[in-house]
């Protein structure tokens, strides 16, 4: 007796470890090139880097970027529409992958491209627009009409480029005591303290830091302790490092570039991400590179280059590292698929695995629990 309930014991645990291993992977992606639904839920395991569509939205118009609430119930998507662009609400439903629209509110500026949220509030950066949205969260999941609208003034010395602001991220620091702010056509990022139980100045300005003239700062992200912040420039392909305090301080440290020597041709930097181990960062290229570079991170912040592999399609917009750390998975948005890459845990290195998932115009890829 005590053997087979051994045995059941054993099978239950292996299933239970099994099933830990299986995660959504939620898209966005843009609507107006080719047939997509908007918002689509695959099912990926992280053992064997396999997939399946669990579900999708409906009609849900060029929801680029995505935002998870905490408690893994309810889905934000910017609605990348010029100047008619909005902001969308979705109730979750993690194991179905079913998407609930609950409803939608006007962005007050052209162009959303990034968005968070918390409890209390979501935060959306109008890239066009160059301004910073405010919505209050409701009880139900669903948003409030914009309640905090900052807007950006000014330009760079890329007249094509920089001619005014253009707000590309926003971002909580580690404990949601401030929101970074990249801002490619100012060349500056800024710090806000984030005042979440505030109905009207949410955000107030702390200051703000300036990088190289012409850089173009598009995304960041923090090291796994939090002392150390890392930027990618979306114009010139610039990285930098900026040692960052719990006062909202940062100061920058080094920078490199993510460009190969002699590379000619375009280039776009797009997104940067850690492993979830904190040991390696990964950083995406786009026009004419279409590359990722891997660094090894250390301690004190510095940054060793390990290698640049080809993304295997144009127009790496964004990628993500699965929560286990077994897989990267890059989305293409003009090659219309997101390519599954095998990562090696101790080098960091990518290994195409010779899967990928075929879909319209991805472009902003979350992982969450099932």
């Amino acid at each position: 007796m005590k053997k087979i309930k051994m045995l059941v014991f054993t099978a239950l645990t292996c299933a239970s470890l099994q099933a830990q291993h299986k995660f959504n992977l939620l898209i966005g992606t843009y609507t107006n090139t080719c047939q997509s639904n908007g918002i689509y839920v695959y099912e990926f395991d992280a053992d064997s880097g396999t997939f399946k569509e669990k579900n999708s939205s409906e009609n849900v118009l060029s929801p680029s970027y995505l935002s998870v609430s905490a408690d893994n119930k309810f889905i934000y998507a910017v609605n990348e529409n010029g100047t008619q662009s909005t902001v969308s609400a979705f109730g979750y439903n993690s194991g179905s992958g079913k998407l609930t629209f609950l409803n939608k509110n006007d962005a007050l500026g052209a162009d959303p491209c990034h968005i968070i949220n918390d409890d209390k509030n979501v935060i959306v950066a109008n890239y066009s627009g160059g301004s910073i949205a405010v919505f209050k969260k409701k009880a139900d999941g669903s948003i409030s009409s914009v309640e905090q609208l900052v807007q950006h003034e000014g330009k760079g010395p890329n007249a094509a480029r920089q001619e005014k602001a253009h707000v590309h991220m926003v971002t909580f620091s580690p404990d949601k005591k401030f929101v970074l702010v990249n801002d490619l056509g100012l060349d500056k990022v800024f710090i806000y303290k984030y005042n979440p139980n505030s109905k009207n100045e949410v955000l107030t300005l702390k200051k703000s830091v300036a990088v190289k003239p012409g850089s173009g700062p598009r995304h960041l992200t923090f090291s796994k302790d939090g002392k150390f912040v890392y930027l990618v420039q979306e114009l010139d392909g610039s990285l930098t490092t900026f040692s960052y305090d719990k006062s909202g301080s940062l100061k920058q440290i080094a920078e490199t570039s993510i460009l190969p020597k002699d590379f000619k041709g375009g280039t776009g930097a797009a997104a940067i991400k850690f492993s979830p181990d904190g040991n390696f960062l990964y950083v995406s290229d786009r026009v004419d590179a279409n590359a990722i570079s891997v660094y090894k991170a250390a301690k004190d912040g510095k940054l060793t280059l390990v290698e640049q592999v080809s993304t295997l399609g144009k127009g790496p917009r964004d990628f993500a590292i699965d929560p286990t750390g077994n897989y990267l998975l890059v989305g293409h948005q003009y090659t219309n698929d997101i390519i599954i890459f095998k990562r090696d845990k101790t080098t960091g290195k990518l290994t195409d695995t010779g899967k990928k998932i075929e879909l319209c115009s991805p472009v902003g890829l979350v992982f969450t629990k099932i």
